[in-house]
């Protein structure tokens, strides 16, 4: 047998290559196990090929302290060193941190963040900075309106994708979503996907966006019941458009869809965490004691301090 091995050893893999392969695993395991198990591996995952796609929409979903939330946005998005081309974020408590990851949005093509507690105004003064997005989410989203949807459409020219779906206990009280509806048309002409399920939206503010949005490919009504449009007006007008709604054929798939929005606007992820922050803003360690320390950006699992400056990482090959 040969002396000199073919093969490469897994710490001397270029960091990109690095990246794609920790990409696949689980959030906590990319923080909490990948760095402790060599210098190589965790100066990986503290650059910005592991960091490129952060979806984090689980973990956010079942994290109830929002400090906590903000704290992994402010430690994961810098890491992308500018190349963070999609986020996905459930549950951001304020316009502050929404504000934060525009900064960081100069590559940003995707961004869902559902359920936040997003406002008009915080929406409106970031708008221009998000104008690479081809895909947006901002469903479930209350305190948002007409004024952040023109915005949104008048700053973002390559949005292609828009959801703005609703839970109907959210819109039990809203008399009308037709500005709305007349925002999208006026402002986001190219769409070719667009939700908006569970919107008060008028049959006249569907017909605007049709006529507004001729690219559209993909429409979702699914509980608009004010829209008076059955499926035969929408062959015959739009035959290459896929339709969802605006009625839920069904009894029994009305009741599975209302259990599934309900599982999500009440679910109870109490026993989810399994690792969360220590006091002083490091990741914690698992509870069942899987590690004896907490996981630092700066220490190595045999407490060597790593040089955490700024790497310039080489060109792929």
């Amino acid at each position: 047998m040969e002396e000199d091995c073919e093969f490469r050893h897994w710490d001397e893999l270029i960091p990109d290559a690095l990246g794609l392969i920790f990409s696949h695993l689980a959030l906590q395991e990319v923080l909490t196990v990948v760095p402790r198990v060599c210098k190589a591996w965790n100066r990986a995952v503290t650059g910005p090929y592991c960091w490129q796609e952060i979806d984090i929409e689980l973990w956010s979903n079942r994290c109830h302290q929002s400090d906590h939330l903000d704290r992994m946005l402010e430690m994961l998005i810098p890491r992308s060193s500018g190349s963070l081309r999609k986020l996905s974020v459930t549950g951001l408590r304020n316009d502050s941190i929404f504000s934060f990851i525009a900064q960081h949005a100069g590559s940003l093509k995707t961004l869902k963040v559902p359920r936040s507690g997003l406002t008009n105004s915080g929406v409106v003064n970031v708008a221009e900075k998000l104008s690479s997005l081809t895909f947006l989410d901002l469903s479930y989203c209350c305190k948002v309106g007409p004024e952040a949807i023109q915005a949104i459409g008048k700053h973002c020219k390559s949005l292609r994708e828009f959801c703005r779906n609703m839970h109907p206990l959210d819109v039990a009280s809203v008399v009308s979503h037709d500005d709305e509806a007349y925002a999208i048309a006026n402002t986001m002409p190219k769409l070719k996907r667009l939700e908006i399920a569970y919107h008060r939206v008028s049959t006249e503010g569907v017909l605007k966006i049709l006529s507004s949005c001729v690219f559209l490919e993909f429409l979702e009504l699914r509980g608009c019941w004010d829209v008076q449009l059955d499926n035969k007006f929408f062959k015959e007008k739009f035959p290459d458009m896929k339709v969802l709604g605006p009625r839920v054929i069904g009894f029994y798939d009305m009741i599975n869809d209302w259990e599934d929005c309900c599982s999500d606007y009440f679910s109870d992820g109490s026993d989810y965490l399994a690792w969360e922050f220590f006091e002083d803003g490091v990741m914690g360690e698992f509870y069942e004691d899987e590690f004896d320390h907490g996981w630092d950006d700066n220490v190595y699992a045999d407490n060597a301090i790593l040089d955490m400056e700024p790497h310039i990482w080489p060109p792929s090959p």
